[in-house]
């Protein structure tokens, strides 16, 4: 088995008196795509947060948060990016008036901090990823369509060249057939040695995209294993994938 980018353990998060998150465990090999699957309101986003250190000033967090072996519990967002972790979110968070391009080039600035002379050369990759974002590197951010926009979050994040890619509902808002791109380049990425934490509202296309698979109900863990046996499973069927017995 690869060996863990990511392992969560005990983690626990608070917004005053209230826990939102409870003994969370969590791990992502590199090269695999663990999903993180369950209703509105479950903790997905309040994890991933917690996770990127950017939860909300009247929210603590306890347990470790260990990526690649060290515990990054205690580090500011910026230095869980150095370390290699990204996060792309549901918001998607662009410079709107800035062209794509540079959107894209901002994705490495803490590589440009410590003075990598190579990060642009990573523009080929992701222009490869997604040949769209290079016939239009010049256009403004805000003006592309909301697959656009996707595509110019994922590739921002992967400028820094994350060892951790996570991603918040990457498919919110878009066409059927933007979403199969979308996650088809998220498939194609674990092939190079990228663990990938995925949160999805789509729980049939994160399933089918994933190795691995954890439910998530009122922040806490309630079942976990391969994706694939997920899928088949007939409570995850009949709750997170619209089939039941009324439309069997």
């Amino acid at each position: 088995m690869a060996a863990p980018i990511l392992a969560v353990k005990d983690l626990r998060v608070a917004y005053g008196k209230v826990e939102a998150l409870h003994g969370l465990n969590i791990v992502v090999p590199a090269g695999r795509i663990v999903t993180v699957i369950g209703p509105n309101g479950a903790g997905k986003s309040t994890m991933l947060n917690a996770l990127a250190g950017a939860l909300v000033p009247n929210a603590s967090a306890t347990g470790a948060v260990l990526l690649d072996g060290v515990d990054v519990g205690g580090y500011p967002v910026e230095g869980r990016v150095a370390r290699g972790m990204s996060l792309v979110p549901e918001s998607r968070d662009l410079f709107t008036t800035m062209s794509v391009e540079d959107n894209l080039l901002l994705g490495a600035y803490t590589r440009y901090k410590r003075g990598e002379k190579d990060y642009a050369a990573q523009l080929d990759d992701v222009y490869a990823l997604f040949p769209r974002l290079r016939e239009r590197r010049a256009q403004a951010a805000g003006t592309m369509s909301g697959g656009e926009r996707q595509m110019v979050a994922l590739g921002r994040a992967l400028m820094a060249r994350p060892t951790l890619l996570m991603l918040d509902e990457p498919s919110l808002g878009l066409a059927p057939l933007i979403v199969k791109e979308i996650f088809r380049v998220i498939v194609r990425l674990k092939e190079t040695g990228v663990g990938i934490l995925l949160v999805e509202q789509n729980a049939r296309a994160a399933l089918q995209a994933a190795d691995y698979a954890y439910v998530l109900e009122t922040g806490g863990v309630v079942l976990e294993g391969a994706a694939a046996d997920l899928a088949n499973d007939p409570n995850v069927i009949a709750t997170y994938l619209g089939l039941n017995k009324k439309q069997a």
